[in-house]
């Protein structure tokens, strides 16, 4: 029922105009829905004045590939199988990691259907800069325009800004309808200074000053009044510190486990016949928590994908599983209904009400339903709904 209402929802409002406006999203990597309090951020403050102004919550876990992921597919990462940014594949025994150019670069392992492709299986196209999950072929496909991360130097911010510029100057016919750009910060500063750093504080304007010019040359543009422009992120950043470490070799045997694969969360593969043992060691270790597969509390979203550990470990939010003290003054993956994970969302464009603050929060997989409807395009089944963030859309 849910999705013929989306569908219904979608089919009328398409029909209550006939051209499609051109959208363009950004997203920052690590930026916390707070840094426009935090922080000098006049373009994003004026953005949100102008349109809609509200905070998102990220899926589980609150890491980049699993959240980007989900945003371009609106499925939540146990449903579309980036679980983590390292995992270990129970059927083929590899060990999926972003980092790797054979498995990160592996399309079988990225499932459901995300924008780029719903978009082009109706002719519509999409352009995309560095979105994470792009430059993969997903059922043997690449979005129509894309940058492969792997391939160096990297683009620079500025020239980011210039390759958006260049697709919306395409002639009609090769012009993408959806634009899709990412830059990586504020993510790396927030996780080497921490969220309330200098460092951080300048990561942050100066992407507001770049995204104010960016803004300015697509008004500038013969039909830039008509663009949709979104900024968001895919988490937020918590503080923390070596004082807050938990060191699984104070707790678990040696021969306990076959392999753990430490991250947030902390993915654990037993021995035969450890599990329980495991499991009680853990319930001991303040600040963690520890659940079988089956039983990942429901609201995370998290165990039914196959290569979810049979133990999975989180601990509290800001602290981290690692066995040294050298470790970075931010980090997310933690719980995503802590406050310090939700991300901002701004948008304002034709296709937006305006002058609108929204009050709670919403689910980052309502993103994909949101760009097909901006398209105009049919989604394919997805996680999200539409129809739980309406109230942001003019019509």
């Amino acid at each position: 029922m849910r999705k013929i209402l989306m569908l219904l929802f979608l089919f009328v409002s398409v029909c209550s105009f006939a051209k499609q406006h051109v959208t363009v999203i950004v997203s920052l990597d690590g930026c916390r829905w707070d840094y426009p309090l935090m922080y000098d951020t006049p373009f994003l403050d004026s953005l949100g004045n102008r349109g809609v102004s509200a905070v998102m919550r990220p899926s589980f876990p609150s890491k980049t590939f699993p959240n980007h992921y989900t945003l371009a597919t609106g499925l939540v990462p146990d449903h579309h199988g980036i679980i983590a940014n390292r995992f270990y594949d129970v059927s083929s025994g590899r060990t999926y990691s972003i980092s790797d150019k054979d498995t990160g670069k592996d399309g079988s392992f990225y499932g459901g259907e995300p924008i780029w492709l719903t978009a082009h299986r109706q002719g519509v196209k999409v352009g995309v800069v560095y979105w994470p999950g792009s430059d993969v072929a997903i059922q043997g496909q690449y979005p129509d325009y894309y940058k492969d991360y792997a391939q160096k130097p990297l683009l620079t911010y500025p020239q980011r800004l210039n390759e958006v510029e260049r697709l919306l100057t395409l002639p009609d016919s090769l012009r993408p309808q959806l634009v899709m750009v990412y830059f990586d910060e504020p993510d790396y500063s927030g996780h080497l200074y921490g969220p309330a750093s200098k460092s951080t504080r300048r990561a942050v304007e100066e992407l507001d000053s770049l995204l104010n010019d960016l803004y300015i040359r697509l008004r500038a543009l013969p039909e830039g009044e008509d663009i949709n422009f979104i900024v968001t992120s895919d988490h937020g950043m918590a503080s923390t510190s070596p004082e807050r470490i938990i060191r699984l070799s104070d707790y678990l045997k040696p021969d306990w486990c076959e392999r753990i694969l430490v991250d947030l969360p902390t993915l654990i593969f037993p021995r035969e016949g450890y599990e329980d043992d495991i499991l009680k060691a853990l319930k001991q270790v303040p600040h963690l928590r520890a659940w079988r597969r089956e039983e990942v509390p429901a609201y995370l979203h998290y165990g039914s994908n196959p290569n979810v550990a049979p133990i999975v470990a989180l601990p509290d939010n800001g602290w981290l599983v690692t066995e040294s003290t050298d470790v970075n003054l931010g980090n997310h993956g933690f719980d995503p209904t802590n406050s310090d994970l939700y991300v901002p969302f701004r948008a304002e464009g034709p296709d937006f009400k305006r002058g609108y603050v929204r009050q709670t929060l919403f689910d980052n997989t309502c993103i994909y339903p949101l760009l097909a409807y901006l398209l105009g395009i049919e989604p394919a089944f997805c996680d999200g709904d539409i129809s739980q963030i309406s109230d942001l859309l003019a019509r």
